[in-house]
């Protein structure tokens, strides 16, 4: 187990309470503080203003503001904020995104508890961290990932994308986005393009063939 994380001030972000559960008790059970809990992306920010913990652990996949979106936010406004990403997604579109917005790690929910501890540590020390079982992907799709329309999406875009895919309204993620519902059409028509899709079933499909949606 890592034993290096005494005194170590963790925020939790996940829209799951016994997700939430299951970390804290991993993390208090190496020495760590949880300082706080959030279960959306606003949620994480505005706790991370007001503890300012040593870093931050947030599941990709949220209500309102996911934490693409909100990882974008928050390094925005405070650049050496640590944070490592946790997803059900282990397709490898989403970890590369999330590592160029500057997230400092990635990992696999269906990651061992020791991988979790020992990826939290890293993170903490202000190194990166990816999961093993996603590197080799990873290298891969950062050479070749101009071949993936997906890759192709913007940031934005991506965002947009696995939220429509998801089942939200254009209305409910322009208000999730802080955009007008005229804004996301537009990135709603670009995405279509890119991806040669005519529907939203069609993005639902193509969502889940990507990993970018629990099925």
């Amino acid at each position: 187990m890592n034993a290096s994380l005494n005194g170590v001030r963790v925020l939790l972000a996940d829209d799951h309470a016994m997700v939430r559960l299951g970390f804290r008790l991993l993390l208090e059970g190496e020495g760590a503080t949880v300082v706080a809990e959030a279960g959306n992306g606003e949620d994480a920010i505005r706790l991370y203003a007001e503890h300012r913990p040593d870093l931050l652990v947030m599941d990709v996949s949220m209500p309102g503001t996911g934490g693409l979106a909100a990882l974008e936010r928050l390094l925005a406004w405070e650049p050496k904020a640590r944070v490592m990403m946790l997803s059900a997604h282990c397709d490898e579109i989403v970890p590369v995104r999330a590592l160029k917005l500057g997230a400092r790690g990635y990992l696999c929910k269906q990651a061992a508890p020791d991988e979790f501890l020992r990826g939290v540590g890293e993170v903490a020390r202000d190194r990166r961290y990816l999961d093993p079982a996603l590197a080799q992907s990873v290298a891969l799709a950062q050479l070749s990932g101009a071949n993936d329309p997906v890759a192709t999406l913007t940031d934005k875009e991506l965002a947009v994308f696995i939220k429509l895919a998801g089942g939200a309204t254009v209305n409910e993620v322009a208000a999730a986005f802080s955009l007008s519902p005229s804004t996301i059409g537009t990135h709603l028509y670009h995405i279509k393009q890119k991806l040669n899709v005519q529907n939203g079933a069609e993005l639902t499909l193509t969502a889940l063939r990507h990993g970018l949606l629990e099925s």
